[in-house]
């Protein structure tokens, strides 16, 4: 049944990747490049089953596609799935593995971080192939995509708050955030630096403490975080925290934050809508790290990075705009904005087929 699912969701390639003595069972997924290679992390998780793992890489894949489209950067979406615990079976001799893998695309897909993965984790990758980003800073690249994500968060909270308050005070409002990992942490401490009101919780009690000591936040339960009387709702870990049961709790204005598919169902963002509430769709809001690691294949520049994030402003603000022209919830505008674009590209280029010279300028080659 797999080549119905593929051509349901679009995918141009699935690979399925095993070295039995390395201990490797990946899946890398290509969704779409028509607008350039399919750039999107490698997540390492303990998946019950292989179908649990597949349905989750494509599903990914096809979330970065449209993260890559309403960014306005010439990149394509894929993701990886490695199968494991990322606390007990990672290995040099796997990551190495992976990255032939990789590296047997020949640029049709690009790796960087996700769950589970960490830069020392891509340095193994990087000596097998080019084709990865995120590796630290002494390689040419620009390390943890962390702050860069949280810092284009802040930028498409900033549109939100506009569109809904007719201002851009973040330090006005009040902030529930489920999730304080890295990317959480820092906008916690983005929001704590404009003097917000920010409600904290995770499933690591030490990051929750962290978030408490440093920043003077009010630590919930993980249950408690759906009743608090935030302005916003900000999920920064895992998707689906927006759904039929969490829904009706919600006393926010405004849901924005980090995470990947945080709308259970389309559905669900359908009633979002009817709610009242503004919805910062999440593809667009996070795409800060994508945007950052973008820019190691022209040659990494901080700077620019910086400059880049400040677009995920006008982004949310042409996605609000949308939903407002055509009388449908955010959601299916951001899908609408990044298939016009796909679209429009699509009628004068084919998809990266990987034969084209990866620049990667500035980059020093693991050894």
């Amino acid at each position: 049944m797999i080549f119905e699912t593929l051509a349901q969701t679009g995918h141009e390639q699935v690979v399925f990747c095993h070295n039995k003595d390395a201990g490797l069972k990946a899946i890398i997924a290509i969704h779409n490049t028509v607008l350039g290679p399919a750039l999107g992390g490698t997540r390492m998780w303990a998946y019950k089953t292989e179908q649990e793992a597949l349905n989750d890489v494509l599903r990914l894949s096809r979330g970065m596609t449209y993260k890559a489209a309403v960014s306005g950067i010439n990149l394509g979406g894929g993701k990886a799935v490695i199968i494991g615990d990322p606390s007990k079976d990672k290995s040099e001799a796997l990551f190495r593995a992976f990255g032939r893998f990789i590296n047997s695309l020949n640029g049709r897909y690009i790796t960087a971080e996700d769950v589970g993965i960490d830069v020392n984790d891509m340095e193994y990758v990087l000596k097998e192939t080019e084709f990865v980003t995120g590796v630290h800073q002494v390689h040419g690249g620009s390390g943890d995509p962390s702050p860069f994500t949280a810092f284009g968060t802040l930028q498409g909270l900033m549109a939100a708050l506009n569109v809904k308050f007719g201002n851009e005070d973040v330090g006005k409002y009040s902030y529930a955030v489920q999730g304080v990992g890295h990317v959480g942490f820092e906008f916690v401490k983005l929001l704590r630096e404009q003097g917000a009101k920010v409600w904290v919780t995770d499933i690591n009690q030490e990051a929750v403490r962290r978030c408490v000591d440093e920043f003077g936040c009010e630590a919930v339960a993980l249950d408690e975080i759906y009743d608090v009387p935030a302005d916003v709702y900000s999920p920064c870990a895992l998707g689906g925290t927006v759904n039929e049961k969490t829904l009706p709790r919600l006393k926010c204005k405004i849901i924005c934050g980090a995470a990947n598919n945080q709308l259970a169902t389309d559905a669900i963002g359908d009633e979002v809508e009817k709610r009242g509430m503004l919805y910062a769709p999440d593809y667009a809001v996070n795409a800060g790290g994508l945007m950052n690691v973008s820019l190691e294949i022209d040659g990494y520049n901080r700077e620019r990075a910086m400059r880049m994030m400040r677009t995920i402003y006008y982004n949310l603000g042409k996605i609000f705009m949308i939903a407002k022209r055509d009388g449908i919830p955010t959601y299916k505008a951001a899908d609408r904005m990044a298939e016009e674009r796909i679209n429009a590209i699509g009628k004068i280029k084919l998809p990266h087929m990987g034969n084209q010279q990866t620049r990667f300028l500035g980059r020093m080659r693991g050894q």
